[in-house]
This record gives C-alpha cells, sequence and structure tokens, in this order.
C-alpha cells in the first residue's frame, strides 16, 4: 500500500482521495478545516491542515508521501507543482494553471520524477484520446465540445459553477487559439456559436473558448478547436455583460471604495451560480477525431454524457475530472508509467496499454465514453 497526499480537498480533490483511499494509504491536505472534518468524520479519511500557499507547509505535507496529486485553485498550481517537484516527489495534477508547464521539465527530469499536468476531463480525456488515435491514423481534424451543466434550468443564467465565478469568467474573456490549415489564429472568446443535438439532453449552443493548451505544440493537426457547451441564451448573455464592461479588470471608485466591475459581477454571481449539494448537474462530452487510415476518410467520435451519482451524490465534473486523474495515478504507483520529467495526457494516449488502463479505469466507474466509428 502506497502513501498518496491530494493537496486540495474540494469537489474534485475529495473524489480523487475517497477513490484512491480504497486501494492506499491516502491524507488529504487544505486549509478548510471544515472540508478536512467531513472527510474525516464521514469517511475516516486521513487528514492534514495545512496552508498550501506556504512552501514550507507544504514541502512537510507531503515529506512521506510516495506521490502527490494536485487539486489546487489554477493560480496556485504552478508553484505548487514546482514545490512538489523540488521534493522529489511524482506528482498528476488537475489545477489547470494558465503557465507553460514545459517550463519545470527540466527542474523535474533533474530530480528524477513523473509529473502529469492537465489530468482532466477537458483538458484531460480529450488530449488522451487525440494521442491514441494521432499515433494510429493520419489525423487532420480534431474537434471537442465540452460543458458542465445543471440539469434544473432557472434563468437569466440557466448555469451553476461548481467553483469560483470568476473561473468560469475567464473563459469568456481570454481569447480562444485554434488552428485553421495548420495556423494557429486567435478569435475572441464566445465567437462562432453553433447548435449541437445531444441525444437525450437536446440542443446546446457550443462557442469558442482557449481550451486547447498543450496540444498546439504535441499535435500538428491541420485543423483543431475547443468549444464551451452551454444552454441557448446564456453566451448571448455572457456577451452582452462583457461588451457592457462587467468583465473589466480596471478599478472603479464607489463611494471612496475602488473595485473592479469584474469583482462586483462575480459577487453578485456567486450566489446565483452556486451549485448546491443537493442540486443535480452533468457533464456532456462530444470528441471529434477525423482523418485517413490506410488512405481511406475516418471519423471517430466519442460522446459522454455523465450525471451525477444518485447513491453517493457526488456530481459528475467531480466524477469525470477526479476518476481520470485517478486512473493516472495509479498507473504511476503500479510502475506502468514512468517517463521522467513533464509528462501531457496526450503522451499517455499514444500506448495502447495506458489508454486501455484508463478507459477501463473509468468504465469501471461508470464513466462511459461511447465510440463510434463512420
Amino acid at each position: 500500500m502506497k502513501k498518496v497526499a491530494v493537496l486540495g480537498a474540494g469537489m474534485v480533490g475529495s473524489a480523487i482521495a475517497l477513490d484512491l483511499s480504497t486501494t492506499h494509504q491516502v491524507t488529504a491536505v487544505d486549509t478548510n478545516k471544515q472540508r478536512l472534518d467531513t472527510l474525516k468524520k464521514q469517511y475516516g479519511l486521513k487528514v492534514l491542515q495545512a496552508d498550501l500557499n506556504k512552501d514550507t507547509e507544504l514541502k512537510k505535507a507531503i515529506k512521506d508521501a510516495d506521490i502527490v496529486v494536485g487539486a489546487v485553485p489554477g493560480f496556485m498550481g504552478f508553484n505548487t507543482c514546482k514545490s512538489v517537484i523540488e521534493s522529489g516527489k511524482n506528482m498528476v495534477d488537475i489545477s489547470f494553471f494558465p503557465e507553460d508547464a514545459m517550463d519545470l521539465d527540466k527542474l523535474a527530469v533533474k530530480k528524477n520524477v513523473t509529473v502529469v499536468v492537465d489530468c482532466g476531463v477537458a483538458p484531460g480525456m480529450d488530449n488522451i484520446l487525440l494521442g491514441y488515435h494521432y499515433q494510429r491514423m493520419q489525423v487532420t481534424d480534431f474537434v471537442c465540445m465540452v460543458g458542465g451543466l445543471p440539469e434544473e434550468r432557472n434563468l437569466p443564467f440557466q448555469y451553476k459553477a461548481p467553483f469560483s465565478p470568476i473561473d468560469v469568467i475567464e473563459e469568456y474573456t481570454r481569447p480562444a487559439r485554434m488552428v485553421e490549415n495548420f495556423e494557429l489564429i486567435t478569435k475572441p472568446a464566445l465567437s462562432d456559436p453553433e447548435i449541437i443535438h445531444f441525444e437525450g439532453i437536446g440542443s446546446l449552443e457550443a462557442f469558442n473558448t482557449d481550451g486547447l493548451r498543450s496540444l498546439f505544440r504535441t499535435m500538428p493537426v491541420k485543423n483543431m478547436v475547443e468549444k464551451t457547451l452551454r444552454y441557448p441564451g446564456h453566451r448571448k448573455l455572457m456577451e452582452n455583460l462583457r461588451d457592457m464592461g462587467f468583465f473589466s479588470t480596471e478599478e472603479i471608485t464607489i463611494k471612496n471604495q475602488k473595485i473592479t466591475p469584474l469583482e462586483l459581477l462575480t459577487q453578485v454571481l456567486l450566489p446565483q451560480w452556486k451549485l448546491n449539494p443537493n442540486e443535480k448537474e452533468f457533464t456532456v462530452m462530444r470528441v471529434i477525431i477525423s482523418g485517413y487510415e490506410n488512405h481511406n476518410p475516418v471519423t471517430y467520435t466519442y460522446d459522454l454524457w455523465d450525471k451525477t451519482e444518485k447513491s453517493s451524490g457526488l456530481s459528475s465534473m467531480a466524477r469525470t475530472t477526479g476518476y481520470t486523474c485517478a486512473a493516472v495515478t495509479q498507473l504511476i504507483l503500479s510502475n506502468r508509467y514512468y517517463e521522467k520529467g513533464i509528462s501531457l495526457p496526450e503522451f499517455l494516449g499514444k500506448d495502447t496499454a495506458h489508454f486501455n488502463f484508463i478507459m477501463q479505469y473509468l468504465k469501471a466507474h461508470k464513466v462511459i465514453y461511447k465510440k463510434t466509428r463512420h
């Protein structure tokens, strides 16, 4: 039995910790005592309260771990990952930090550790799927559409977030990078809307967001795009708020108090977007990979529709993101994957054994990717 330190006991971090605790000795580490008490009292999980922003506390928390899972907010992710590497520990990370993970590659190689980043549902599983097919066919087109939504639609937003609204709004403001005819181009977020039908769900609206991340460098595909899925109407409302200036980070003064419009909007949205424990939600993703096999045109489509688990109440976002991360953690702990340095999820997809292990792990947890070929 190996020792695992899970940094971050939020919705996804808790799901990872509980899953890995069935086969390993897990310690959940967080600054939030209430979260830790819940894990300890309800599930008997070993917990440790620590300020992960402080390097000394972080390194002390992972001192005895065989592997570390990073599930902290994105703004903390890079420094957390760096500290883990400096401690000589293997790591799987889902913080999706904005910095370039490959800046840590030389340090990870020097420390002789294996670190897999961006290891969630998207980014994560879409990279793994593309990596698998890129190794086995001539891929010309890659499309990923993904979204997490509440089952119950309530106007005006028709949306709930299991995390801070500011993280969602960043997707709506950051320019969307994509590839067209092998050329990297940029379009505004929320652009190129289209209505897509999903069996059992109905019509959703897809629009451009900046989610391809490492794929620009590692997978030279002719055309690549990532789109976010929402209920129709949500995108236009967000576009209006953006155009009115509510996404601005420039300070304004109200009654001698300085505040940014984005800070104000976030506070207004927080209670309206908060996903309550009893609210059901679902994750939907469609990955389309087209190209040629033996000179014949072929398209593979992977569809995921995962809902809140009835028995445990565990959200689909926690399941789809967390179990992908847990699967890769198990790969490393069982010495199936041991490449040193920074690994991106598409690297794991290239190997048939790794790909099959991850897909079977998810299937065993009832996270099903339905594949069609045409």
